[in-house]
């Protein structure tokens, strides 16, 4: 499929990077977004002086950015800075103790010796099996699995390295106090899987932190954003803001455009859709034309848990004064309950363990003068579950934004000048989430590798899918890779 035209829908970072791979093809590509600027759930929001990243800000595996400038004979350095991060992770337990963790293996020892010098041997047998988790894994992040036979492959190896293990299930092998299985095994949230689910596969992303580090992008993840964004501009990619796509246009077994809400058609050779999947299907295609992915299926899925974030500015500097770190997870009391409760779709649960992002300890750009750029974040059920958002968002927000104020940021209330806060409404409205889901099919065994939705439609030979619901999933190394499968699959 050379050099025809093609119409990406959605500029999240698997959008941004399947159009760079597509123009750098020579393909014809049109990009519509239907927001006011690009980055999808990547979106930054400005407000007095405080930048606030709205989406992913955990970077691993950089070399897979680099690669996208390198394919066009550019440097991404000359577009945006990567820093190391150190610590990677300040892991809090309930009681305010806490454990770092880098790249560096001795130094991990000596952290692990604070709560069970015991576990330093059976950390180290982990972290060696974890090589081979990661060889084997990282193996298939970029392949496309769109056939049974392309899983029966790889079958013997996922038994080998005891995929049918849970996550948690894998670490508790080698890890015997609880607080350190939970610092060891929460990897899968960060890409919507429970960790006492998720397969145990997922721990590569331990073995990739430690093997590459965790980097920043100085000014935040919208530099990023706005670099691809300058690169498809020189590559001279349509790339339209404010356009939203209501059709996807079929005939029969192939797709011949999109059909925009201001009614007007634009053809095409083919689609890639870096919108959710589900959400795709189910309201851009009529259900009549689809018969593999009809709407019952696509609701039987498994849809990852949602997220509600609190953006906060200070007028304070808490850095240096504090024991935070730029990257913080405070874990509550209870692990195992809470995340079952959260993955049941239930309730709301009346406690929370959190994700406190603070970029302005490594980047002062992100806050005005004197100030202080937060996120706090706290898995939540999404919208199956039995919640009022509208009056159960407040109370939780003060419930929080208390607990920090009284454990970890003193005269927290007094000194915020800029906040906002999103719940599993704006995963659905905003950024067109099946369910408010924030990571969309969750990462468990049976929606791994081929029985994840595939990158190419089993209705429309020419409707390729990117992003967090298509394989290989979540998190930043997957979206991209995503897009490096479908640059393969249309340019066989």
């Amino acid at each position: 499929m050379m050099g025809k035209k093609v119409i990406v829908i959605g500029s999240g970072f698997g959008g941004l990077a399947a159009a760079v791979r597509l123009a750098v093809r020579g393909h014809e590509v049109q990009l519509f977004e239907k927001r006011d600027k690009l980055g999808g759930r990547a979106y930054v929001f400005e407000t007095a002086g405080f930048k606030f990243d709205a989406g992913p800000t955990v970077i691993t595996a950089p070399w897979l950015f680099d690669e996208l400038w390198e394919m066009t004979g550019r440097k991404r350095e000359d577009y945006v800075k990567f820093v190391q991060l150190d610590p990677f992770y300040r892991i809090f337990d309930h009681a305010g103790r806490y454990l770092d963790y880098n790249g560096d293996h001795d130094f991990i020892l000596s952290e692990i010796d604070k709560f069970n010098p015991a576990d330093k041997e059976g950390y180290t047998r982990f972290i060696a099996s974890t090589k081979d988790v990661f060889d084997k894994g990282m193996g298939l992040i970029d392949k496309p699995f769109l056939h049974f036979s392309d899983m029966v492959k790889v079958a013997p190896d996922l038994v080998r390295l005891q995929s049918y293990r849970s996550v948690y299930g894998y670490v508790e092998k080698y890890v015997k106090d609880d607080f350190l299985r939970r610092c060891f095994s929460f990897h899968p949230l960060l890409i919507g899987g429970n960790p006492l689910d998720a397969p145990s596969l997922y721990v590569l992303i331990h073995y990739l932190e430690r093997e590459w580090g965790i980097h920043y992008a100085i000014g935040g993840t919208g530099p990023i954003v706005q670099g691809l964004g300058q690169l498809l501009d020189e590559l001279k990619v349509d790339v339209r803001l404010n356009t939203e796509a209501k059709e996807i246009l079929v005939d029969g077994k192939q797709v011949t455009g999109v059909r925009l809400a201001d009614g007007t058609v634009h053809q095409a050779d083919g689609v890639v859709s870096n919108a959710d999947g589900a959400w795709t299907y189910l309201n851009l295609i009529p259900s009549k034309a689809r018969h593999k992915n009809s709407d019952r299926w696509v609701k039987s899925k498994q849809y990852s848990m949602s997220l509600f974030v609190i953006y906060f500015g200070t007028k304070k500097r808490y850095a240096g004064e504090g024991k935070l770190a730029h990257h913080n997870i405070i874990l509550s009391e209870r692990y195992k309950g809470l995340l079952r409760e959260i993955f049941a779709n239930a309730d709301l649960p009346p406690d929370y363990s959190l994700y406190l992002h603070m970029p302005s300890m490594t980047d002062p750009t992100m806050a005005p003068p004197g100030g202080e750029t937060f996120y706090v974040l706290s898995p939540v059920p999404h919208l199956e579950a039995d919640i009022d958002c509208a009056v159960q968002e407040k109370p939780y927000r003060d419930a929080i934004m208390k607990f920090l104020e009284e454990e970890y940021l003193p005269d927290l209330q007094a000194n915020i000048v800029a906040e906002h806060y999103v719940d599993p409404r704006y995963f659905q409205n905003e950024l067109n989430s099946y369910l408010g889901s924030a990571f969309s099919v969750q990462p468990t065994l049976l929606q791994s590798a081929w029985f994840r939705p595939h990158n190419v439609s089993e209705d429309f030979s020419n409707l390729y899918f990117v992003g967090a619901g298509t394989h290989p999933g979540a998190g930043l190394p997957g979206v991209l890779s995503s897009a490096k499968i479908v640059d393969g699959l249309m340019n066989e």
